[in-house]
C-alpha cells in the first residue's frame, strides 16, 4: 500500500511540475524551499542534535489556529524545542514572523520514506503535531516505527475531502491507526474520523481552535499603519470582500455597482485568497466600470480616490475587517468550501457568505443558527443583501454584536487541546539533549 501511495504522489508531483516551474518563473513560489522539501535541513537547523515538537501547518489559516498553542508547548515542555513546519509560501511567511514561538521553521517533506527519515533525523521529535486536515501516511508510519506518538489537533474533514477517504478507507483506516490521539473540531467530524476506522477511544471533541486564536489587541497592534493608508473619511462605508477566489470579484464587484446606483459613496476593498492575482483582480474590476488601485499604490496619510482597493499584500485583511461596514467571504460563492469567518466576528461587523461552506460547515451554521451572519444562494443574492445591509444600521448592528457574542461564547479549544496534548506527552517527559558527565582535572 505504502509503496503504491509513493509511487502515485511521485506520478502527480512530475505530472504536475511544469505548472510548479510555472509558477516558480513567474510568481517566485517554491523557489529555494525545494531542499527542505526533499528533507535536506541545514546542519545549522538543530546543530545540538536537541530533542523537540515538530508542529505541522499548512498555511497561514493553520498557522494562525495554532499559534496561541506555542506559547503553550514552550511553557509545558520547557526541555523541548518547537519546530514549525508549513506547506505554502505564505504560511511559512507567516510562521517565520513568529520570532521567539517557534525555535525553527521549514518546510514540510515531500510524504516519501527517504525525505521523511531524513527530515526526523534532523528534527528529532518527541511528538508529531498535524493540524487541521493533515494525515500523511509515510511520516506517520515512520514515526510509528521510531516511538513518536502522533497528533492531530483543530481535527476537521471536510465535505468534499470525506467521499474520497471512504473510497479507500480500508487503507485509510490503517493510516488512521497510527495516529495517537484525534482532536476534532465538532461531533460531525468526530463522526467522520470513527466511519474512516479511527478508533473511537482516541477521538476527543476539542472545539475550533481559530476561536481561541484570534485576539482582537494583537491583531489591532499592526491597526495605525495599515489604516495610514486607508485615511477614510468618518461618513463614506466600507465593503471588505476577504479571501475571494477567481469567479466571485466579478460578483462583488457587481454587488457593489449596484450598491453605488443607489447614491452610496462607498469603499470596496477587495482582498483575493491568493495575492498572486492581484493584477488579474484588478482588471476585473476595471472591466466593471469601477477606479481600482492596488494597496501597494496608495500614498500614505491619503484617502484613496479609487472606487476599489485590491490588496496584494500579505497580512492586513485583519485590520481592515476592523474598518469595515458589511464584510463578505469569499470561497462561498464558488463550490470551493468557503473560508473562515472568524476575523470579522471578532469585531462585531456583519458577514455575508455564499452557499458552499462545506469546508467550516459547522462554524457556518451554528452563525446562521444564532443570528449572526447572512448566507446568500447566489450573485443576485449578494447584490440584494448588501444593499440591503448598507441601508440599514440597526440590522448591522444586531448581526455585529451577535458575532462577537459567538466568538466569545466558543472559546476554551486551547485549554482542552493542550490537555490532550500532555496526556499524550507528559510534560516531565523528554530532555533537551543528551547531558554528558564530566569531571575536574586538576
Amino acid at each position: 500500500m505504502y509503496l503504491l501511495y509513493s509511487l502515485t504522489t511521485l506520478v502527480v508531483l512530475l505530472v504536475t511540475s511544469p505548472y510548479f516551474l510555472y509558477q516558480a518563473i513567474r510568481y517566485r513560489k517554491y523557489v529555494g524551499s525545494l531542499g527542505q522539501r526533499l528533507g535536506y535541513l541545514p546542519v545549522s537547523f538543530n546543530l545540538d542534535g536537541d530533542e523537540s515538537i515538530w508542529v505541522q501547518a499548512v498555511s497561514v489559516g493553520e498557522v494562525l489556529a495554532v499559534r496561541p498553542l506555542l506559547a503553550d508547548l514552550r511553557q509545558r515542555y520547557p526541555r523541548l524545542k518547537i519546530y514549525l513546519s508549513t506547506t505554502t509560501r505564505t504560511g511559512q511567511e507567516l510562521a517565520a514572523r513568529l520570532a521567539g514561538e517557534a525555535d525553527g521553521v521549514f518546510y514540510f517533506p515531500f510524504d516519501w520514506t527517504t525525505t521523511v527519515r531524513r527530515t526526523l533525523d534532523r528534527v528529532r521529535p518527541r511528538l508529531f503535531i498535524m493540524v487541521e486536515t493533515e494525515i500523511w501516511p509515510n511520516l506517520l508510519r515512520e514515526c510509528r516505527r521510531r516511538g513518536i506518538p502522533a497528533m492531530l489537533i483543530n481535527g476537521r474533514i471536510s465535505y468534499r475531502s470525506y467521499p474520497r477517504y471512504r473510497l479507500v478507507r480500508p487503507l485509510f483506516a490503517k493510516v488512521l491507526a497510527d495516529v495517537t490521539r484525534f482532536c476534532a473540531q465538532g461531533e460531525e467530524t468526530a463522526r467522520r474520523l470513527a466511519e474512516l476506522g479511527a478508533p473511537p477511544d482516541r477521538i476527543t471533541v476539542t472545539g475550533s481552535l481559530k476561536f481561541d486564536a484570534l485576539d482582537a489587541a494583537s491583531i489591532a497592534r499592526g491597526r495605525d499603519r495599515v489604516l495610514r493608508f486607508f485615511r477614510v473619511s468618518a461618513n463614506r462605508p466600507i465593503v471588505v470582500a476577504g479571501s475571494t477566489l477567481r469567479g466571485e470579484e466579478t460578483a462583488v464587484a457587481r454587488a457593489f455597482n449596484r450598491l453605488r446606483t443607489s447614491g452610496n459613496r462607498a469603499l470596496l476593498v477587495v482582498a483575493p485568497r491568493h495575492p498572486e492575482r492581484a493584477a488579474e483582480v484588478v482588471r476585473v474590476c476595471q472591466q466593471e466600470g469601477l477606479s481600482t488601485v492596488l494597496r501597494s499604490e496608495l500614498a500614505i496619510d491619503s484617502e484613496p480616490r479609487a472606487d476599489c482597493v485590491v490588496l496584494d499584500t500579505i497580512g492586513e485583511l485583519a485590520q481592515l475587517y476592523q474598518i469595515a461596514t458589511v464584510t463578505f467571504v469569499g470561497g462561498s460563492l464558488v463550490n470551493a468550501g468557503g473560508h473562515n469567518i472568524l476575523e470579522p466576528a471578532l469585531f462585531g461587523r456583519p458577514i455575508i457568505f455564499g452557499p458552499f461552506m462545506q469546508n467550516f460547515a459547522e462554524i457556518a451554521q451554528t452563525f446562521l443558527q444564532n443570528g449572526a451572519a447572512v448566507q446568500v444562494p447566489n450573485d443576485a443574492g449578494l447584490d440584494r443583501v448588501l444593499v440591503e445591509l448598507m441601508g440599514d444600521p440597526v440590522t448591522r448592528a444586531r448581526l455585529g454584536a451577535a458575532a462577537k457574542a459567538l466568538m466569545e461564547a466558543n472559546r476554551g479549544a486551547r485549554q482542552r487541546t493542550i490537555a490532550a496534548v500532555t496526556e499524550v506527552l507528559r510534560p516531565d517527559d523528554g530532555t533537551r539533549g543528551a547531558v554528558i558527565p564530566f569531571r575536574v582535572v586538576h
